[in-house]
């Protein structure tokens, strides 16, 4: 498959996300930068509606980083089949923080897609010193085989 095709895909995604009004709005700045056969890498910088009180980059929207970007990814596992699945299984290590004006970059791989099951990991880094912020694997289920 092209990284090409992939791309393009991230592309359409990455416009998507722009111009949602829904729960995806929170993904407005991600800018995806490489992808394809499998893999997806994002950037953004960050801002106050990815933080949370104490003025740190927010547990719960590196968790959805790492939900979503894992699931971009997978879609470009097999462009002639995409998948987006349903989660059964999300992990998230949290291992340093990030702050506003951050820029981030999260890349996602996949590892495994059998016939029911894809395994995914992803990892946020700081873009400024390459940091491991966070460190996450999802499994999701994409259909019967």
């Amino acid at each position: 498959m092209s990284r090409g095709k992939g791309m393009e895909l991230l592309k359409n995604v990455g416009m998507f996300l722009r111009n949602s009004d829904g729960f995806d709005q929170i993904l407005k700045r991600v800018t995806f930068v490489d992808g394809g056969d499998g893999k997806a890498t994002a950037e953004l910088k960050l801002g106050k509606e990815h933080l949370n009180k104490m003025g740190g980059m927010h547990g719960g929207f590196s968790s959805t980083l790492v939900d979503s970007i894992t699931t971009f990814a997978l879609m470009t596992h097999d462009m002639e089949d995409i998948k987006t699945g349903v989660s059964v299984d999300l992990h998230i290590t949290f291992l340093k923080g990030a702050k506003e004006n951050d820029e981030i970059v999260v890349q996602a791989n996949t590892l495994r897609c059998g016939r029911t099951l894809a395994f995914l990991e992803c990892e946020i880094r700081n873009k400024k010193d390459n940091s491991l912020l966070v460190k996450g694997a999802h499994t999701k289920f994409i259909g019967q085989g």
